[in-house]
């Protein structure tokens, strides 16, 4: 998979998890961003962005993990990740 079909699956978890949390239900939230870090931790350790991504990659993580259990650090709602990596999903299938 490309860098955008990776990115874009993970948004698509994001996007679940914040309908979930919207509506209240935290325990289906809570497992959406498990399979987005996951996802996201697999494009991370992938070889082929190990070089100029990886700091990105990385504070995508930071940026996803503040927005839905930080303080608030980065100052990024649940709606502005999920606006973030929609942007991959988008650059995939504009890209097949």
């Amino acid at each position: 998979m490309s860098i955008c079909e990776q990115l874009g699956n993970v948004g698509s978890e994001v996007g679940r998890a914040t309908k979930w949390l919207e509506k209240g239900k935290k325990d289906l939230m809570k497992n959406c961003l498990d399979r987005a870090f996951e996802l996201l931790d697999l494009t991370i350790t992938d070889q082929r962005w190990q070089n100029h991504r990886q700091k990105e990659l990385k504070t995508a993580r930071e940026v996803l993990a503040d927005a839905f259990y930080g303080q608030g650090e980065y100052k990024t709602t649940p709606e502005e990740i999920e606006k973030y990596f929609y942007q991959y999903a988008l650059a995939a299938r504009h890209n097949k």
